[in-house]
């Protein structure tokens, strides 16, 4: 029996809302939230990122970006600064607190959350939602005529 596609979405819907209220939990100890979890987990790579890309991996919209990127620098995990290559952008990073900071709930959250699947399972399960990802962001260039913007993919 073929499934239908709202049974896919209905279990992917659930287990995403199910994994970030798991991972809320984890973040609450250390007064983190989940939109603040994944900006640090960008900013981790020590690159720098503009605020454009920070939006499409934190999966918000500017002005709540601003709000969560003020609290980041009044927590002082994260500092701005001039783009060099383009004066008119900003980037952020971490700041050595933010990275202690970082590593600390990056090491909760694996401890916790890494033992859900075994590793044959994550692996598998990581390599399908990155071609499913991956195949719905190709669909959108074709509908809507632009560029993907790379929001979900693995950093």
């Amino acid at each position: 029996m073929a499934t239908r596609p709202q049974d896919l979405i209905q279990l992917l819907t659930r287990a995403e809302r199910l994994s970030t209220r798991r991972l809320q939990q984890v973040l609450d100890e250390s007064g983190c939230s989940v939109e603040a979890w994944r900006v640090l987990a960008l900013l981790a790579d020590g690159q720098g990122h503009n605020m454009t890309a920070i939006a499409d991996c934190a999966f918000l919209p500017p002005p709540s970006l601003t709000k969560l990127m003020d609290h980041l620098v009044d927590q002082n995990w994260v500092y701005r600064r001039t783009d060099p290559a383009d004066r008119r952008r900003i980037l952020a990073q971490l700041t050595p607190r933010g990275a202690e900071f970082w590593r600390r709930v990056d090491r909760d959250v694996r401890a916790e959350l890494a033992p859900l699947l075994g590793p044959e399972d994550d692996e598998r399960l990581r390599t399908l939602l990155s071609r499913l990802a991956d195949t719905l962001d190709g669909d959108s260039e074709v509908t809507t005529g632009r560029a993907g913007t790379g929001v979900g993919r693995a950093r």
